[in-house]
């Protein structure tokens, strides 16, 4: 098991690493090349700036059992479709049971968005978004006598 991270954006990362080290999971961080990164712990990938290059290097490296940190609903639904778990920065655990519904979510938001609409506003990152997501992540590593691996939903 992995933790592989869809980095360009994401708030969690400092999460993530901790949380890694203290149960000796490796991290692989995927960034593209308009950022950096070093937290001294992960493997950082950087790859060309194109559109969807992250998401297409993560889905070819991710595997069976892997543990997969996006808020793209695409690269979410092709992480599960590989069999990895896997949850966005807000602690949201994406399943076979949601994300159908998430993608259509998706898709009538960009209908209107092109046709000139506006679909609501990004709420200011809270400590409460932090702790969910620390949440979420605890049940897909703590080892099996400390808590669940699987979650089902």
């Amino acid at each position: 098991m992995q933790i592989l991270v869809d980095a360009d954006a994401c708030p969690v990362k400092d999460i993530i690493t901790k949380n890694a080290k203290k149960y000796g999971i490796p991290v692989i961080m995927i960034i593209d090349t308009s950022h950096e990164l070093n937290d001294g712990y992960s493997t950082v990938i950087t790859v060309d700036k194109a559109r969807d290059s992250v998401d297409i290097k993560l889905i070819n490296m991710v595997q069976r059992g892997d543990i997969v940190v996006t808020q793209d609903y695409g690269v979410a639904a092709m992480g599960l479709g590989k069999g990895a778990k896997v949850l966005n920065q807000n602690g949201l655990i994406y399943s076979d049971a949601n994300i159908d519904r998430l993608l259509f979510e998706r898709h009538l938001g960009q209908k209107i968005r092109r046709a000139g609409g506006r679909t609501g506003t990004i709420r200011k990152r809270s400590k409460e978004n932090d702790e969910a997501f620390e949440k979420a992540l605890l049940l897909f590593i703590k080892p099996e006598s400390e808590g669940p691996r699987d979650l089902k939903i």
